[in-house]
């Protein structure tokens, strides 16, 4: 079947809504340290937790998606990350918010799972256009989930923001029910086989090799951004408070408007210049963050760069990583954005340490470093196509 431009749409709601449980804990780091009485960047642990577990949830069941029905898999993943979402809002100590933190990354994998849906269901001259579109709607959810998450902690608290989620995970499973189409895949293995032909497609496939660890350096950046960037906005001499701090994902989500627009640059060209401009925008970014420790229009500035480079790089690479074996999606998928989340989770742990090392200016000459290192790897894989 063809997608209609609502399937597109709700599809991109959706992702949106539950990649969204990834990032409402950022903002909200202030204000768990305050009730656990931790040190700011303990609490900020919970950050990397949720990413890891992202990325772990992702390598094992994601795979799946090629083995059992889709819909049915989305569906109970979500109810998942219900549970998850109610171990966290009712925490009665931080070592069990991180648990939950890692249960929760573990079981928003659903936009990995909706994606390749989406690029099977779409036609060829299509699959760029409707990966960026899905895609707009997963950036916009990451994004927006920090001002909403912000402004919910500053008004009901850091433990509402987790029982709102809770309650949009089961309202989206319902309408799973009731909108997304039955898509039965070809795998007839056994889940062994699965997680052994994850190793195979490595072995066999160098773009995927290639896709990966330019993207997991790209996520590496990001999430070393948004951790490390709380710390900065809640100290001198800024002082915000969480709702001030969630705007600035606002700033951010102005960037993710051009998803479709890379999509639409990648079918209509080699997506690996996109990729190209995307790791020098990152670059940038750092550059300017550099200079803007004091700063707020700065700041904004490396915001917008950080991201349209960021969308640059990721869409345009998804587009090649889904144009190899359409019979194995999920698993392209599996390794392409497992090790991508990987990269953030290990990005803001790498985030945190420079803050303690040395504030702001680590981290930028460390995010710079990272950007260095992914154009280093595109030079020289140039010729691959």
């Amino acid at each position: 079947m063809n997608l209609s431009k609502t399937d597109v749409g709700f599809m991109a709601i959706a992702t949106g809504l539950i990649v969204a449980n990834l990032y409402y804990c950022q903002p909200l780091i202030i204000l768990i340290a305050k009730e656990f009485a931790i040190p700011e960047d303990q609490a900020g642990t919970i950050t990397y937790l949720t990413q890891a577990g992202y990325a772990i949830g992702m390598f094992f069941m994601v795979p799946l998606g090629d083995k059992l029905e889709r819909k049915k898999q989305i569906q109970f993943t979500t109810l998942a990350a219900v549970v998850a979402l109610i171990i966290a809002a009712t925490a009665s100590n931080f070592r069990m918010l991180q648990i939950a933190s890692f249960l929760i990354g573990a079981a928003s994998i659903v936009p990995q799972l909706i994606l390749p849906l989406s690029a099977s269901l779409a036609s060829p001259e299509q699959r760029g256009k409707v990966i960026g579109t899905v895609m707009s709607g997963l950036l916009v959810g990451i994004l927006i989930s920090r001002t909403v998450s912000g402004f919910i902690g500053a008004w009901l608290g850091w433990r509402g923001m987790f029982w709102i989620a809770a309650v949009l995970c089961l309202l989206i499973v319902v309408v799973i029910q009731k909108k997304f189409p039955v898509n039965k895949p070809d795998f007839k293995g056994t889940y062994g086989e699965l997680l052994q032909s994850l190793f195979s497609l490595i072995k066999t496939q160098p773009m995927l090799r290639e896709a990966t660890l330019i993207n997991a350096l790209s996520f590496a950046q990001f999430g070393a951004f948004w951790t490390t960037m709380v710390l900065l906005l809640s100290g001198d001499p800024f002082n915000f408070n969480s709702a001030t701090i969630g705007l600035f994902g606002i700033v951010g989500a102005s960037g993710a408007l051009a998803a479709p627009l890379v999509g639409k640059l990648g079918d209509k060209g080699n997506p690996r210049v996109v990729i190209g401009y995307g790791c020098l925008l990152l670059l940038i970014s750092f550059i300017v963050f550099y200079f803007s420790s004091e700063s707020m229009i700065g700041i904004m500035i490396g915001i917008v760069f950080i991201d349209v480079g960021l969308q640059s790089v990721h869409i345009s690479n998804q587009t090649r990583v889904y144009s190899l074996l359409p019979e194995a999606r999920n698993r392209m998928n599996t390794v392409y954005m497992s090790f991508s989340f990987l990269g953030t989770a290990l990005g803001s742990a790498f985030g945190l340490w420079l803050w303690n090392f040395g504030k702001w200016q680590a981290f930028s000459i460390g995010g710079a470093m990272l950007s260095v290192a992914s154009i280093i790897i595109y030079a020289l894989t140039y010729k691959r196509k």
